[in-house]
């Protein structure tokens, strides 16, 4: 064969390849243009009757025994003290790169991992039939309601609205399929989607359950000084929750409400690329060592067996 044959059959065996290629390439493009797109903060932007009332508020829990244990096992409600929160003043990188990455990693997260995605949906479906993702009210930016997504790991007969470490008998309600994607955290593989659309962060504090009161009040950082007036310390509610943070990589489910919200205060004090780099690094070890994962929550909930 001469050198002019041998280079066209070559070109011919790399068609198909360059048509992936561009394939990719414009579905990243188009993507990224979209995820640029400013979105609205909540996605309960026209339910009014869903929307956080404590959304832009700051708060402080009241413990009040009288009232129904919430989601951190606290009895208690929420306290709005101020309806203005001074301005945190936000690096340029907080501004304007950590969004671009978000943007960036999750549309390539969306396309390279759409196989993975396709995979995990059949193996749910069969494991148990019904929809294939789970959707939960969540507390974003600013205390801001969204809805995050996760591919559904509990059985279709499973109570609505109730946490699973407060089933009476929870492990029965875990399919086969739910038990590995929940060790593995690939049920969290979805939040790609959020983050895309401008409710997550790759890195931040995970976002509470709505009802998680107490958790919400430690991450606003109220506090009163012996003088009795409020003490304004880092908020870390006034950022987009995130798919691993700081509190992840140092101790996740084993840290008490206190800890990682202290946790989650220091990572949005200290917010740069260093930190989330470190971050998001820490998060692969833990993952894969399954490292800080107790069945049951955090901290006071150690004892339960599922989370």
């Amino acid at each position: 064969m001469d050198n002019n044959g041998a280079l066209e059959e070559c070109e011919n065996t790399l068609k198909p390849v360059n048509v992936v290629l561009a394939a990719i390439s414009v579905a990243f493009t188009t993507l990224t243009v979209i995820g640029l797109i400013e979105k609205p903060g909540s996605v309960y932007e026209f339910e009014p009757e869903e929307q956080n009332p404590f959304k832009n508020k700051r708060v402080r829990f009241v413990g009040d025994g009288n009232d129904d244990i919430n989601a951190d096992g606290a009895r208690g409600y929420l306290e709005i003290v101020s309806d203005v929160h001074t301005p945190r003043r936000r690096s340029f990188y907080e501004r304007c790169v950590k969004r671009c990455i978000d943007i960036i990693l999750s549309g390539f997260g969306l396309i390279l991992l759409s196989p993975v995605f396709v995979v995990i949906s059949v193996l749910v479906y069969m494991d148990d039939p019904g929809p294939v993702l789970f959707t939960q009210k969540r507390v974003g930016k600013n205390k801001a309601f969204f809805r995050l997504h996760k591919f559904r790991s509990m059985k279709m007969n499973t109570p609505a609205n109730t946490p699973t470490h407060m089933l009476e008998n929870p492990d029965k309600y875990i399919t086969r399929v739910g038990r590995v994607l929940r060790k593995t955290s690939l049920d969290e593989l979805p939040q790609v989607w959020d983050i895309w659309m401008g409710n997550m962060s790759i890195i931040g504090p995970r976002p509470a359950l709505w009802n998680q009161d107490k958790l919400v009040a430690l991450r606003d950082g109220y506090t009163v000084s012996d003088e009795g007036r409020g003490v304004e310390i880092v908020d870390a509610n006034s950022v987009n929750p995130g798919l691993t943070g700081l509190a992840q990589i140092s101790g996740r489910d084993e840290l008490e409400l206190n800890e990682k919200a202290a946790l989650d205060r220091e990572y949005v004090e200290k917010m740069s690329f260093i930190m989330d780099l470190k971050c998001f690094m820490g998060t692969i070890t833990s993952v894969l060592g399954h490292k800080g994962v107790v069945e049951g929550g955090t901290g006071n909930m150690k004892e339960s067996k599922i989370r």
